[in-house]
């Protein structure tokens, strides 16, 4: 037996929704000239390997970071629809 802990289905389920967050963000990021994509791409994984310390366990706040990605993942479609026009 692995010593990773056995999620429930709402902690597998937020799971997923953080890991399709992390792939929109990347794929968001991919529309915008080099240098401004690769920058964007280290922020965005910076900040998701910084998060992945917070236990599965912690539903609330696992929540309000998914809230808080979403949000900065408007902006980031905002900004890349400006900088593409």
């Amino acid at each position: 037996m692995s010593g990773k802990p056995i999620l429930t289905l709402n902690q597998f389920m937020r799971r997923g929704q953080v890991l399709a967050q992390y792939r929109s963000f990347l794929r968001t990021a991919r529309k915008l000239p080099g240098g401004e994509r690769s920058e964007i791409e280290e922020l965005v994984k910076y900040d998701f390997r910084a998060n992945a310390k917070v236990p599965a366990s912690d539903e609330e706040q696992v929540k309000a970071l998914l809230q808080y990605g979403e949000r900065m993942l408007k902006e980031l479609k905002q900004n890349v629809d400006l900088a593409t026009a």
